[in-house]
Order: C-alpha cells, then structure tokens, then sequence
C-alpha cells in the first residue's frame, strides 16, 4: 500500500484534525440508527473529542472527554434515563399530570348589597297602610321557617330544601364569623310573600345565628318564580341576635340566586308550581334587576351548591362575604 510521503510530514494539528474528521463520519453514520435528537449529540461528542485531543498539546497525552448517553428516554443532554430539570428537549419517558380543580369554596368575595324591597318586613317600610316589622315579634329566631307564627298556624307547601348559610370576613382571609344572625325571607311556591300579598300568613320568615363552624341552617321549600324576577331568597346579616332582634341595621342586606337547572327540575316536578314555569321561561340571570350587574365570581358565591331531588326535598349551601 502506497503512501504519500508528505503525510508523514505533517504536524500532530494536522493528525488531530484528520482524528476528528474520521470519528464524526463514524458518529454520521451511527445517527442513521439513532433518533434525530441523538445525531445532533453525537456530532457534538465527536467534535469535543477532538477538541479535548488538541488541548493536550504536543507535549501531553490527550485528555479523555466525559460520557454522554445517547437516548436512553433521558432529556438530551442529561445521562441515562432521568428526567432532571436540565433545559432540552422533552423528555420521551411516561409522564404524570395531576388536574387540580377548584371551587369557590377555597375562597370568598364580598357579596354584592342588594335591595330589600318589596316585602323585607324589617321596619323599613309599611304594609296595608303600618309598618310592618316581624323582627320584633317573639318567635321570630327559629330554624324551620315553614309555619306562620304571628296569627296564623299555616305552614308553607312547596318541595321542601334546607339552606345552610356560611358567613365569612374577606378582609380577613375568609375568616369565620360566629355569633352573627342572619334573616331569611322568601316567597311561597305560587310567589306571595307573607305579612304582605299574603297577609294573613308569617311564614316564610326567621333569624338564626351563626354557630362555632360559621354556619346557620333554615328548613324552608324551594321558592317559587314570580313575573319579572329570578327565583332568590332575601337575606339581612346582622353582627349579633340582640342587633337583629332590635332593628337595628343591618351589616349586609343580600340575595341567594337559585341554580337554574335546579328551578327547571322543581317547577316542572311539582304541580304546586304551576305558574313558576311559564314566569321562568321568561326571565335570565343576566338581565335580572337584581343579579345583572354583579361579577362573576360574586354570582357564583351568591349561587347555592345543591343535591336533592324533587321527591325527597333538597339540601343547599351558600357563603356570604362581609368586607368587615
């Protein structure tokens, strides 16, 4: 075999330089069986190579370069097959994902101040020509608020729902508020209100105070839709029963807009609800008088959690948010 003789003439850059050439030809044709992510590494090890060989000098011996894995399932640039924080590509290992979901639960706003108006029979206004004010009357703290109490012994029909109630400080991380009364009222199932276009009855209406959990429950029924409004119950949040009791003011006058499936479920599941289905097609959440104009997330808080069924009655749950 024939050799040229000025091969042998050249300096140890030009036998560095020919060393690398033949190893990346070697590495080329190893990436025809690697993954397109590994050819570019081995192009790249072939490259240090010779560079770690040509810092050795003339006068040293070559120092050997690290040892990178090629593929494997690591991230290219990482050894083996972890999958540690290293920047790259991703990694062609299995990965986990973990869906987190919340609810608004896990925190609280301030509820919108609603009006009280037409029926609060709170002192605030008059009816057949007095004022009417059921706050003041003894029996008016109870939780099932179904029977009339003042004159009358009548009890409300409807499909019946319980409502816990949980009060909360936003100004204080969701704080709890205990010892706080709230007063409920709402309309019958057919939409009159007691001690107003039901006059002879006081159903419908009571005061409870938050316990150590910050929680009050009312027995009641679902109510029922009048025309022009979208089925809610009242609220009036006092910071003591001596406060509420009193008439004094309140610290929040509020509204719980009831779920709209929920509404479709009860009005079509009861004939005790008979003119609720024609007034509920007609009216949106959205352009409600009361609700339109309130945020998102405070028509989700003012939005009762429900389970129940038509038959069996209903469990609702409600936060409240006071900016105290």
């Amino acid at each position: 075999m024939q050799h040229d003789d000025d091969d042998h003439d050249r300096d140890l850059a030009h036998d560095l330089q020919v060393i690398g050439e033949r190893m990346m030809e070697r590495r080329r044709a190893l990436a025809w069986l690697a993954p397109a992510g590994g050819a570019a590494i081995a192009a790249s090890t072939a490259v240090a190579a010779a560079a770690q060989m040509s810092r050795g000098g003339k006068g040293g011996g070559a120092t050997r370069s690290g040892v990178i894995t090629v593929g494997g399932g690591g991230r290219p640039g990482t050894t083996g097959g972890t999958s540690g924080g290293s920047s790259g590509g991703p990694s062609t290992g299995t990965t986990t994902t973990t869906i987190t979901t919340t609810s608004s639960s896990s925190g609280c706003v301030a509820d919108a101040s609603e009006t009280n108006v037409p029926y609060p029979a709170d002192g605030t206004n008059t009816s057949s020509g007095s004022t009417s004010n059921v706050l003041t009357t003894s029996g008016i703290v109870r939780t099932d608020i179904r029977p009339s109490f003042v004159s009358s012994t009548t009890t409300a029909q409807g499909v019946a729902m319980t409502i816990t109630l949980t009060l909360v400080n936003v100004n204080s991380s969701c704080a709890p508020l205990a010892g706080y009364a709230v007063y409920i009222w709402q309309c019958d199932a057919a939409g009159p209100y007691s001690l107003y276009t039901a006059p002879k009855e006081s159903y419908l209406r009571g005061v409870g105070v938050t316990d150590a959990n910050d929680e009050v429950t009312f027995t009641t029924i679902f109510p029922g839709c009048y025309s022009g409004r979208w089925p809610h119950i009242h609220f009036e949040v006092y910071s003591s029963l001596s406060t509420a009791t009193g008439a004094r003011y309140a610290s929040l006058i509020g509204q719980v807009a009831m779920p709209s499936a929920v509404c479709s479920t009860v009005y079509s599941g009861s004939s005790l609800y008979s003119s609720s289905v024609s007034n509920f097609r007609s009216v949106r959440l959205s352009s409600d008088n009361v609700f339109g104009d309130n945020t998102s997330a405070q028509l989700a808080q003012q939005t009762p959690t429900m389970s129940g069924s038509v038959s069996g009655g209903y469990a609702a749950a409600a936060k409240i948010g006071l900016a105290l």
